[in-house]
């Protein structure tokens, strides 16, 4: 096998959908399981699209999730430059040298030209096409002569180069997820390959650029399978060894009804793009993955698994192990449907994976920038052990453990109507007295202790235990009554004891 290259060539016209970033992600994965190399070039010939900030938009984006590349024109490599734009002046030639063997021509039309043929078409329900029929009746080189050519160049006119798409020729292709397609070129039309300002279109600048940078595999979203036969067609009238290809399956929007969209984010409330997004013409803000409290493994292991699985049940991957098991053969060919609560669900696995200390770490930076709370680390690391098999994000620890931070302000209804008896504000008095005395004050012993109690005086263990809860936390959750005493401290139990009971005495 011929050494693996592979590239992710985004083009800078804005964010970078998560769409994008599975597709870098396989083609990463495809180059690191083959010993290949990785190379990012960034294709930005529709000036007219071109959006500032875009490019770095896309390598930060990367960089988080962790994708690392070979060569690019931060890396460097020997078969730069890898922006397209500063390649200009290689298109040129390629383009001269296809229309001098017979595979291309230049074409003169207008753009109001091709749209009056357009409205004609669609006054009799048809659709107009350039293609060989067509360009038999057009202005281009194939119906002007040769002196004629040469002299609207020489004058500035306007043109473009299109390929001439053979007529009736059957097009033989392999695809490596879909295996072999055919496709008469009677159905395509003659795509332009070189703009009227001096740019090469994308599908000539991503032959040239594959060819001189000697990729091996293209891997490429489902939408670019139409274009398969035109690059294939390029391949052969250069003469040039065509690379494999792979076209991956669509991301899905949840109910599996068409392609994933920034708009389904927004109207379900979950990002699509890995990093917060800032429109530099509109300020509209697009949420992002890292920014929503994802870690970005977790973000990467549910994209793997979309289009993709590994054989077996196995859902958990570190970058590492999906390199190993990554391969075509398990990658489908229908649409992979996204899903909210899965992506969810991976991060709170990573999250649970995660030392206490490190999430702990975490949560007391989200503690002192969202609440403008300064608590000492050890104890959040603590409070983080105890609750953080409860959350999927570090910023949902706040609602499970706001009351080791401060004392309940009010008491949930629902549980007071509930938990809260006639001798309920007795009982916690004596409760209170019994955690005064109480001299080793971990919660091992404390339990030990209550257990003791509640028992030899045949209370009831959900009554004296619902009761502290609703004193200590001022609603029916939290942790083990025992371990929130331990970390609360005995004298701020003791002065919720006495608030809680003054307060529900009066209800």
């Amino acid at each position: 096998m011929k050494e693996v290259r592979v590239r992710f060539a985004p083009s800078p016209t804005g964010p970078l959908h998560i769409g994008g970033v599975r597709t870098a992600l396989y083609n990463y994965l495809f180059a690191k399981k083959n010993g290949g190399k990785m190379i990012l070039r960034i294709e930005d010939t529709d000036q007219t699209r071109f959006v500032p900030g875009a490019e770095d938009y896309i390598v930060k984006s990367l960089d988080w999730c962790g994708i690392k590349f070979d060569e690019s024109d931060i890396v460097g490599g020997e078969y730069g430059p890898y922006r397209q734009s500063d390649r200009k002046p290689l298109y040129k030639q390629y383009s001269d040298e296809l229309i001098e063997k017979g595979f291309a021509y230049y074409a003169f039309d207008t753009a109001e030209e091709l749209d009056k043929y357009r409205a004609e078409a669609e006054a009799q329900k048809k659709t107009f096409i350039y293609n060989a029929e067509s360009r038999k009746t057009l202005r281009n080189s194939l119906t002007i002569s040769a002196e004629e050519v040469e002299k609207m160049i020489a004058d500035g006119i306007p043109y473009t180069v299109r390929f001439k798409m053979p007529e009736n020729y059957e097009v033989r292709m392999h695809d490596i997820i879909r295996g072999d397609i055919k496709v008469n070129t009677n159905t395509l039309d003659d795509k332009v390959l070189f703009k009227s300002d001096g740019m090469p279109t994308y599908h000539l600048a991503n032959i040239v650029d594959d060819h001189l940078m000697k990729i091996s595999h293209v891997i490429r979203g489902e939408e670019w399978l139409p274009s398969m036969p035109l690059h294939v067609l390029l391949y052969q009238a250069f003469g040039w060894e065509a690379p494999e290809f792979a076209h991956l399956p669509l991301l899905l929007k949840p109910d599996g009804n068409g392609k994933l969209s920034k708009r389904d984010g927004d109207r379900l409330g979950f990002p699509v793009f890995p990093l917060r997004w800032v429109d530099p013409k509109s300020g509209e803000v697009s949420s992002g993955y890292r920014e929503s409290g994802y870690y970005s493994e977790a973000f990467i292991n549910m994209l793997a698994l979309l289009g993709w699985n590994p054989g077996t049940e196995q859902e958990i991957f570190s970058m590492e192990e999906l390199i190993e098991a990554f391969s075509f053969e398990h990658c489908t060919k229908s649409g992979a449907r996204f899903n909210v609560d899965k992506t969810k669900w991976f991060n709170h696995e990573y999250l649970l994976k995660k030392d206490k200390e490190v999430v702990g770490e975490e949560y007391l930076q989200w503690l002192e920038e969202e609440k403008g709370i300064k608590a000492d680390k050890d104890y959040v690391v603590k409070v983080t052990g105890l609750v953080k098999d409860r959350v999927n994000f570090v910023k949902e620890l706040w609602d499970q453990s706001f009351f080791f931070f401060e004392e309940p302000t009010t008491y949930d209804e629902v549980t007071v109507k509930k938990r809260w008896k006639e001798n309920s504000a007795e009982l916690m008095l004596k409760a209170k007295e019994l955690i005064l005395s109480i001299e080793d004050f971990s919660a091992e012993n404390i339990e030990k202790v209550l257990n003791e109690w509640i028992t030899s005086n045949e209370l009831g263990m959900g009554l004296v235990m619902n009761g502290l809860r609703l004193m200590l936390v001022g609603a029916g959750k939290g942790p083990h009554i025992h371990e929130i005493l331990e970390l609360v401290g005995k004298e701020e139990a003791v002065k919720r004891i006495d608030k809680g009971v003054e307060v529900l005495s009066k209800v």
